[in-house]
């Protein structure tokens, strides 16, 4: 009999190997994402399903374009996130999803990730790419009048932000 291990979610990765992901990414080049990903599999080898270590892997794949290979490391380093490093990944996965055209789970996941995270920004912003990838076009234009209304400061939105969020309002309900 086999036991699967769930790892307890974690917010931050220890200090060392922060450290090590932090000067990973001062060295990466988007142009030429190989040696990016080769260091994080090896990273991936030294601290095997360490949530942390697959969700760059997966970012790393992702990067570079290699989007269904990037899924399954977001997948994996999922249940063991938490905090900002789950939100960046779920936004990643879902963005991710919807590259390939999974459209419907790509809406799930932005679905859930906006009821664990309402407060971000960025969470708005791609899941209205989402919602517009799946023809509502409407939805994603209101999600971002919502995004306008709460974020963008200056007298100019200020003035007509009863008139945004009632377009807003009314475009969602479409």
């Amino acid at each position: 009999m086999t036991t699967e291990r769930t790892p307890t979610p974690t917010s931050e990765p220890a200090p060392e190997l922060a450290e090590r992901i932090r000067a990973a990414f001062a060295r990466r080049d988007r142009a030429d994402m190989r040696p990016t990903i080769d260091f994080f599999e090896r990273l991936l080898t030294e601290h095997p399903d360490n949530p942390h270590v697959l969700y760059e892997v997966g970012g790393s794949y992702d990067t570079d374009g290699q989007e269904e290979k990037a899924a399954g490391y977001y997948e994996r380093a999922l249940p063991g996130l938490s905090g900002d490093a789950r939100r960046a990944c779920l936004l990643q996965y879902g963005s991710t999803l919807r590259n390939l055209g999974r459209i419907e789970e790509s809406l799930t996941v932005f679905a859930g990730a906006r009821a664990e995270f309402p407060g971000s920004d960025s969470l708005r912003v791609f899941s209205a790419l989402t919602e517009h990838a799946a023809g509502r076009k409407d939805q994603a234009l209101a999600t971002l009048l919502h995004l306008i209304a709460d974020r963008v400061p200056g007298p100019e939105i200020e003035r007509y932000e009863a008139a945004v969020r009632g377009n807003a309002d009314y475009l969602a309900g479409l």
